[in-house]
């Protein structure tokens, strides 16, 4: 713990000295803070190989953190104006008092997977059976896919299969060593044991759709304080308007997928397709958000996560998602 806060002070302290530069140079700018090794580094390292922050008004600074709980910290603490997470996170927030907005940036959700060869075809196979799952007891792909279980086979998968939680990179490798039955996971990781020979049995959007839920709806964004946005709407539309410029280009260039390779950790082309499938795939829509779909999702989400999920949130407001 100390030593992720020691590691965030020390980056605050290099970005505020980034600022001070792009401030006596009279450039705004925006700094973000993400994980050095989340997909989202992608998106941005297009908008600032093609100047596409400067082109919207504002200077970029990414700075990379080991860890979400890093990111909190400097975002809390006021030394990046942003980070990247779900909207679950923002209505929590919401309603502690505290005016948190998200802009959309990413529908993309993980699913499950397992041997190639595994007799399991379906969720009623899981019992008894040890699932890898990322993200805790409460995390959004789990709980969907419990819901979706007890809707098919009436079987309740948190007491009659046996759970294991762990990080999304160590499930990854005892996935694909066949220590465990079946892994629930990000959605590159996802990506990566598919190129690798494992078999997805369920995917959270088709999961979602199953359970009357809107698979379009955004789960994760660029989030940021409503006051910032009020005081500084050029560089908020602007940021807006790079991301969309950015997913435009990766959703239409192979060119600039060949040049993101080596950053993205692709040992073969089956991965490298399965990646950039999967960033493509998860690309959001540009109009309004279906609230009554966010609202039947987090409805869910707060049924079986409860108030360890969700907090004392009880709503998605309109407002939680900025989209201009």
């Amino acid at each position: 713990m100390f030593a992720t806060i020691f590691r965030s002070t020390a980056i605050a302290g290099l970005a505020l000295a980034m600022l001070s530069t792009a401030a006596l140079a009279g450039e705004p700018v925006l700094r973000i803070a993400v994980l050095k090794f989340g997909t989202v580094n992608w998106e941005l390292d297009v908008i600032r190989h093609h100047g596409l922050d400067k082109a919207n008004g504002f200077t970029l600074e990414v700075l990379p953190v080991a860890n979400k709980q890093a990111s909190t910290i400097m975002f809390q603490g006021g030394a990046a104006e942003m980070i990247v997470t779900d909207w679950v996170w923002v209505a929590r927030q919401r309603a502690e008092g505290r005016d948190i907005r998200l802009m959309p940036y990413s529908r993309s959700v993980g699913g499950m997977v397992v041997a190639a060869d595994s007799p399991i075809r379906s969720l009623a196979d899981l019992k008894g059976r040890k699932i890898g799952i990322a993200g805790g007891p409460v995390d959004k792909s789990w709980i969907l896919i419990q819901a979706l279980a007890k809707k098919r086979h009436g079987i309740d998968l948190a007491k009659e299969a046996e759970p294991v939680f762990g990080a999304p990179p160590l499930l990854f490798k005892k996935g694909l060593s066949g220590e465990l039955d079946a892994v629930i996971n990000f959605w590159h990781y996802l990506a990566k044991m598919e190129a690798g020979g494992m078999r997805r049995i369920v995917d959270v959007a088709d999961a979602a759709a199953e359970l009357g839920l809107d698979p379009e709806t955004p789960l994760l964004g660029y989030v940021f304080r409503g006051d910032w946005a009020e005081d500084n709407p050029a560089l908020a539309s602007g940021l807006l308007a790079a991301s969309r410029q950015a997913k435009d280009i990766l959703r239409d260039s192979d060119a600039e997928w060949d040049r993101l390779r080596p950053q993205m950790k692709a040992e073969d082309d089956a991965t490298f397709r399965a990646l950039k499938d999967g960033f493509r795939a998860g690309i959001p829509g540009t109009g309004a958000v279906d609230m009554a779909g966010a609202q039947a999702m987090f409805a869910l989400l707060a049924e079986l996560g409860g108030e360890r999920l969700v907090g004392k949130a009880t709503t998605v407001e309109p407002a939680l998602f900025h989209l201009n």
